[in-house]
């Protein structure tokens, strides 16, 4: 049998398992067998914001409900495709769930996407299957850190490349909310990389400061109470938060001083969008989506220019994760429901990262 979690769209905390009939093949499809995935803010991210960008249409769920996907490895059950072998391992994005059945085109030795029907709308980044045998990314030993942050990581380097292009748009600062986050981690990295003339400044809730402190990758650490601070500099933000009041803080302490906002992903559910009131101080907020940057990053580097460049950075953040994150390893889908509804309501340690094993 196949089992899957359902999430009810219009109140994401509600939640149910279902299990169904393991699908039957037609020829040129194969079923993948869920291995493992991870269940990061990430995932809220899709949730949230599922309707207006597509992401619920990947796995189609009853009417009302919702599959939320997740990033994570997967071995090859049953095939009637004549490229793609059983037991053969791939990678990329997958059902909360514990079955997927896929129509694999595209094939070559290192990857084949899903050309079933539902989900060519959406971006062919998201279809797309790195098969493990003939992946150069593809790091044994470091499978559970490739789930947590590599799509987190993609987002954080798409925007330093972003900010590069606009030469940082005059701003010598940038400042993250959420600094505690897996994708803000990602991009103090990318940034101190690839830019260490700008400034990088972390806000986060007091709890977390000396979590975000030992990460070495701040140059400076506020709280959110302490956002009165970042007046007087020339900056440009990225809010991971979504938090209404937060953002409002920040525009309003730097003024003209801000350069640029840059909205990315919905951390705190319960705080997301702004608020009702007058305008926001400074620049309109502009919501950075992924797959759009990807396409113009790959059309002004070239494809051979753009891969050389993220994966010599995937590789060397990778390797500082091992300094400051711990793997919370866990089991089935029921512990995946109620990771997730954790994350959700924003009670996840930030130390961790959470992978589940079915």
């Amino acid at each position: 049998m196949a089992e899957s979690v359902l999430v009810k769209r219009s109140e994401l905390t509600t939640t149910q398992r279902r299990t169904e009939p393991v699908p039957a093949l037609s020829p040129g499809e194969a079923l993948l067998r869920v291995e493992n995935f991870a269940v990061t803010a990430n995932n809220v991210t899709y949730a949230v914001i599922g309707d207006a960008f597509g992401y619920w249409n990947f796995f189609p769920a009853p009417e009302g409900w919702g599959i939320v996907p997740m990033w994570g490895h997967a071995v090859v059950e049953a095939s009637e495709h004549p490229d793609i072998a059983v037991g053969e391992r791939v990678y990329g994005y997958l059902p909360m769930a514990s079955h997927l059945r896929v129509e694999p085109g595209n094939v070559s030795k290192g990857s084949f996407s899903d050309m079933a029907a539902h989900r060519q709308p959406m971006s062919p980044i998201y279809n797309q299957y790195r098969r493990l045998a003939g992946d150069p990314a593809h790091d044994p030993a470091r499978e559970a850190q490739r789930m947590i942050f590599q799509p987190l990581f993609g987002t954080s380097f798409l925007i330093e490349a972003m900010f590069a292009k606009g030469k940082w748009f005059g701003a010598d600062t940038l400042v993250m909310t959420s600094a505690s986050s897996k994708t803000a981690l990602a991009l103090a990295h990318v940034a101190r990389a690839k830019a260490p003339q700008i400034r990088r400044i972390g806000l986060t809730s007091a709890g977390n400061v000396g979590f975000v402190t030992q990460s070495g990758l701040y140059d400076e650490v506020l709280t959110y109470d302490e956002i009165g601070q970042l007046a007087g500099r020339n900056a440009v933000s990225v809010d991971f938060a979504g938090n209404s009041a937060v953002l409002r803080a920040i525009h309003e302490a730097l003024g003209e001083g801000l350069k640029y906002s840059c909205l990315v992903g919905a951390t705190h559910v319960d705080a997301r969008g702004q608020a009702g009131g007058s305008p926001l101080p400074g620049p309109t907020p502009i919501l950075f989506f992924a797959p759009d940057h990807m396409n113009a990053a790959v059309k002004e580097m070239g494809q051979e220019g753009f891969a050389a460049s993220y994966n010599g950075a995937w590789r060397d953040f990778l390797v500082s994760t091992d300094g400051f994150m711990t793997i919370d390893e866990r089991h089935g889908l029921a512990e995946a429901e109620a990771a997730f509804v954790k994350t959700l309501k924003g009670s996840a340690a930030p130390d961790r990262g959470i992978v589940i094993r079915l």
